[in-house]
C-alpha cells in the first residue's frame, strides 16, 4: 500500500493510520464504540501497533482516574443541553461502564479546517473510502446526526448534541449482531471533545485535542468483558484517536501546499452533499492564499529573507 505524503493526495494512506482509518475514525469510532463488542473485535484484529500505555500523570497519556473523569463532567455544557440532550447523557452517565480520557495531542492544523473536518465527519469517511482505505459507511441523516455501519456487524447513530469552538459533546447509540455472541448487544456512548488554539508569532496555529468516552453497555456479560479487556480496548482506542487527529493536521498542512489536489479530491466525495464538496474546496484554496508558508516563500522569492 501507498503512502500519503503532507502535500500529496494523489496516493493512498500513510501506514501509521492505515488501521485508524480502517476502524473508523475520530467520529465513527465513537460510534463504534458505542457497541462494546465492536470495541473488542477492533482490538483483536487491528493491525496497528498498540499504543504505550501508562499510568504516569502525564496528560500525553490516556488515563481512566477519578480526577480526570470528574474533569471530564465538569467540562459537560449542560446548561447549553436541552431537555433531549440532557437525557441522552443521562443515560450514558447513569448506567456507566466504562470511562476513558484519550491521550492529549497537538497539532499544526488551520483552525477553520478543523472544526469543518470535526463537525463533518462524513467528509474524512468518505476521503478514506476514495483512498480505498475503509469500508465504513457513515451518511448523515439530518442536522448533525449521522448512521454508522460497518460490515463487521455494527449498526449505529452519532449526534452532536453540542458544538462550539473549544467544546464539541457527541452521543452515540448502536447494536452489534455477530458470532461471538448469541444475541444483539447494544449500547451507548458519550464523548467530549476540548480544543485549544494557539497562534503562534509567525501566525501558525497549534491545536490542542483531548478527547473523554464514556460508554455503557446494556448487556450485564459484555459489561464484564469491557472492563476485563479494558487496557486492551483502549490502547487501540487512543491509537486510532492519535492517528485520526494526525490525519487532520496532514489534511490541513496538504490544503496549505497543495489546493488544487484537496480541490480535486472534494470533486470525488460522493457520499457528502454538494455544499460540504463546496466548501472543502473553497477552504483549501483560502488556506493557501493566507498560508504563512506561502508568503515567507514569497518574501523569500523577493529577497526580504535570505539563508
Amino acid at each position: 500500500m501507498g503512502k500519503l505524503r503532507c502535500g500529496s493526495v494523489q496516493s493512498r494512506c500513510a501506514s501509521g493510520w492505515t488501521c485508524s482509518a480502517r476502524r473508523g475514525g475520530l467520529i465513527g469510532r465513537l460510534a463504534i464504540g458505542v457497541v462494546v463488542l465492536g470495541m473488542v473485535l477492533g482490538a483483536g484484529r487491528s493491525l496497528c501497533a498498540a499504543a504505550g500505555f501508562s499510568l504516569k500523570p502525564d496528560p500525553r497519556y490516556a488515563t481512566t482516574s477519578k480526577s480526570a473523569r470528574q474533569s471530564a463532567l465538569r467540562s459537560i455544557p449542560f446548561e447549553q443541553l436541552d431537555q433531549s440532550a440532557r437525557a441522552k447523557v443521562g443515560s450514558v452517565l447513569s448506567n456507566l461502564s466504562v470511562f476513558r480520557r484519550m491521550p492529549v495531542r497537538v497539532i499544526d492544523c488551520d483552525p477553520d479546517m478543523y472544526l469543518f473536518l470535526v463537525r463533518n465527519p462524513d467528509v474524512v469517511v468518505n476521503i478514506w473510502d476514495v483512498l480505498n482505505i475503509t469500508k465504513l459507511q457513515l451518511r448523515q441523516l439530518g442536522d448533525d446526526t449521522y448512521r454508522l455501519a460497518e460490515d463487521e456487524g455494527t449498526l449505529g447513530k452519532v449526534e452532536f448534541l453540542y458544538s462550539s469552538h473549544d467544546t464539541h459533546v457527541i452521543y452515540g447509540e448502536g447494536t452489534y449482531e455477530g458470532p461471538l455472541f448469541a444475541r444483539p448487544v447494544s449500547g451507548r456512548c458519550l464523548a467530549v471533545l476540548k480544543t485549544g488554539y494557539v497562534r503562534e508569532p509567525d501566525g501558525r496555529y497549534y491545536i490542542t485535542t483531548r478527547l473523554d468516552t464514556f460508554l455503557a453497555v446494556d448487556h450485564q456479560c459484555v459489561e464484564l468483558l469491557t472492563k476485563a479487556f479494558h487496557p486492551l480496548i483502549g490502547r487501540t482506542a487512543d491509537e486510532n484517536f492519535v492517528q485520526t487527529v494526525t490525519f487532520l493536521g496532514c489534511l490541513s498542512r496538504t490544503a496549505e501546499v497543495n489546493s488544487r489536489g484537496v480541490q480535486r479530491l472534494a470533486t470525488k466525495l460522493e457520499y457528502v452533499r454538494p455544499e460540504l464538496r463546496l466548501q472543502l474546496a473553497e477552504l483549501a484554496e483560502k488556506m493557501a492564499s493566507d498560508s504563512p508558508r506561502l508568503a515567507q516563500r514569497q518574501r523569500t522569492h523577493h529577497g526580504e529573507i535570505r539563508d
